[in-house]
């Protein structure tokens, strides 16, 4: 499968937008109704424990504050199938990731609506906004 093409073609499917930046790295604006969107970063690159081919999706939540309460989010991340919170650069993250092995289409569909759907939901829990 060809990465990219999938992400063009899946952002055109669900009427989101699509951004390449490399063959490795694209993302694509999910449109979650009531005018709310976010942005879902799709990566492809080697597993840095198994050095396999995987693909990685991630979206940014808010900026983290110290007032945000981490429990709340790591008791968050047993509901969730494929996402989980992460804090990358002073950021809130939802991400979740596969090996590009047994990656189909459909389950590529379902990681990246997650990871939408779920930053969507925080960002707006802990922010009131819709910034990402």
């Amino acid at each position: 499968m060809n990465f990219n093409e999938f992400m063009e073609s899946y952002a055109n499917e669900i009427g989101g937008q699509f951004q390449e930046y490399d063959t490795n790295k694209s993302v694509i604006i999910y449109p979650l109704g009531g005018n709310r969107y976010q942005a879902v970063l799709g990566t492809k690159r080697n597993s840095e424990i198994t050095n396999k081919p995987s693909i990685e999706f991630t979206s940014k939540v808010c900026e983290y504050s110290e007032s945000i309460n981490l429990e709340n989010l790591i008791r968050a991340n047993s509901s969730f199938t494929a996402a989980r919170f992460v804090l990358i650069d002073d950021f809130i993250r939802v991400e979740a990731a596969t090996y590009a092995e047994t990656a189909t289409e459909s389950v590529l569909k379902s990681i990246i609506e997650e990871v939408a759907t779920v930053a969507d939901a925080w960002e707006h829990k802990l922010t009131g906004q819709d910034v990402h």
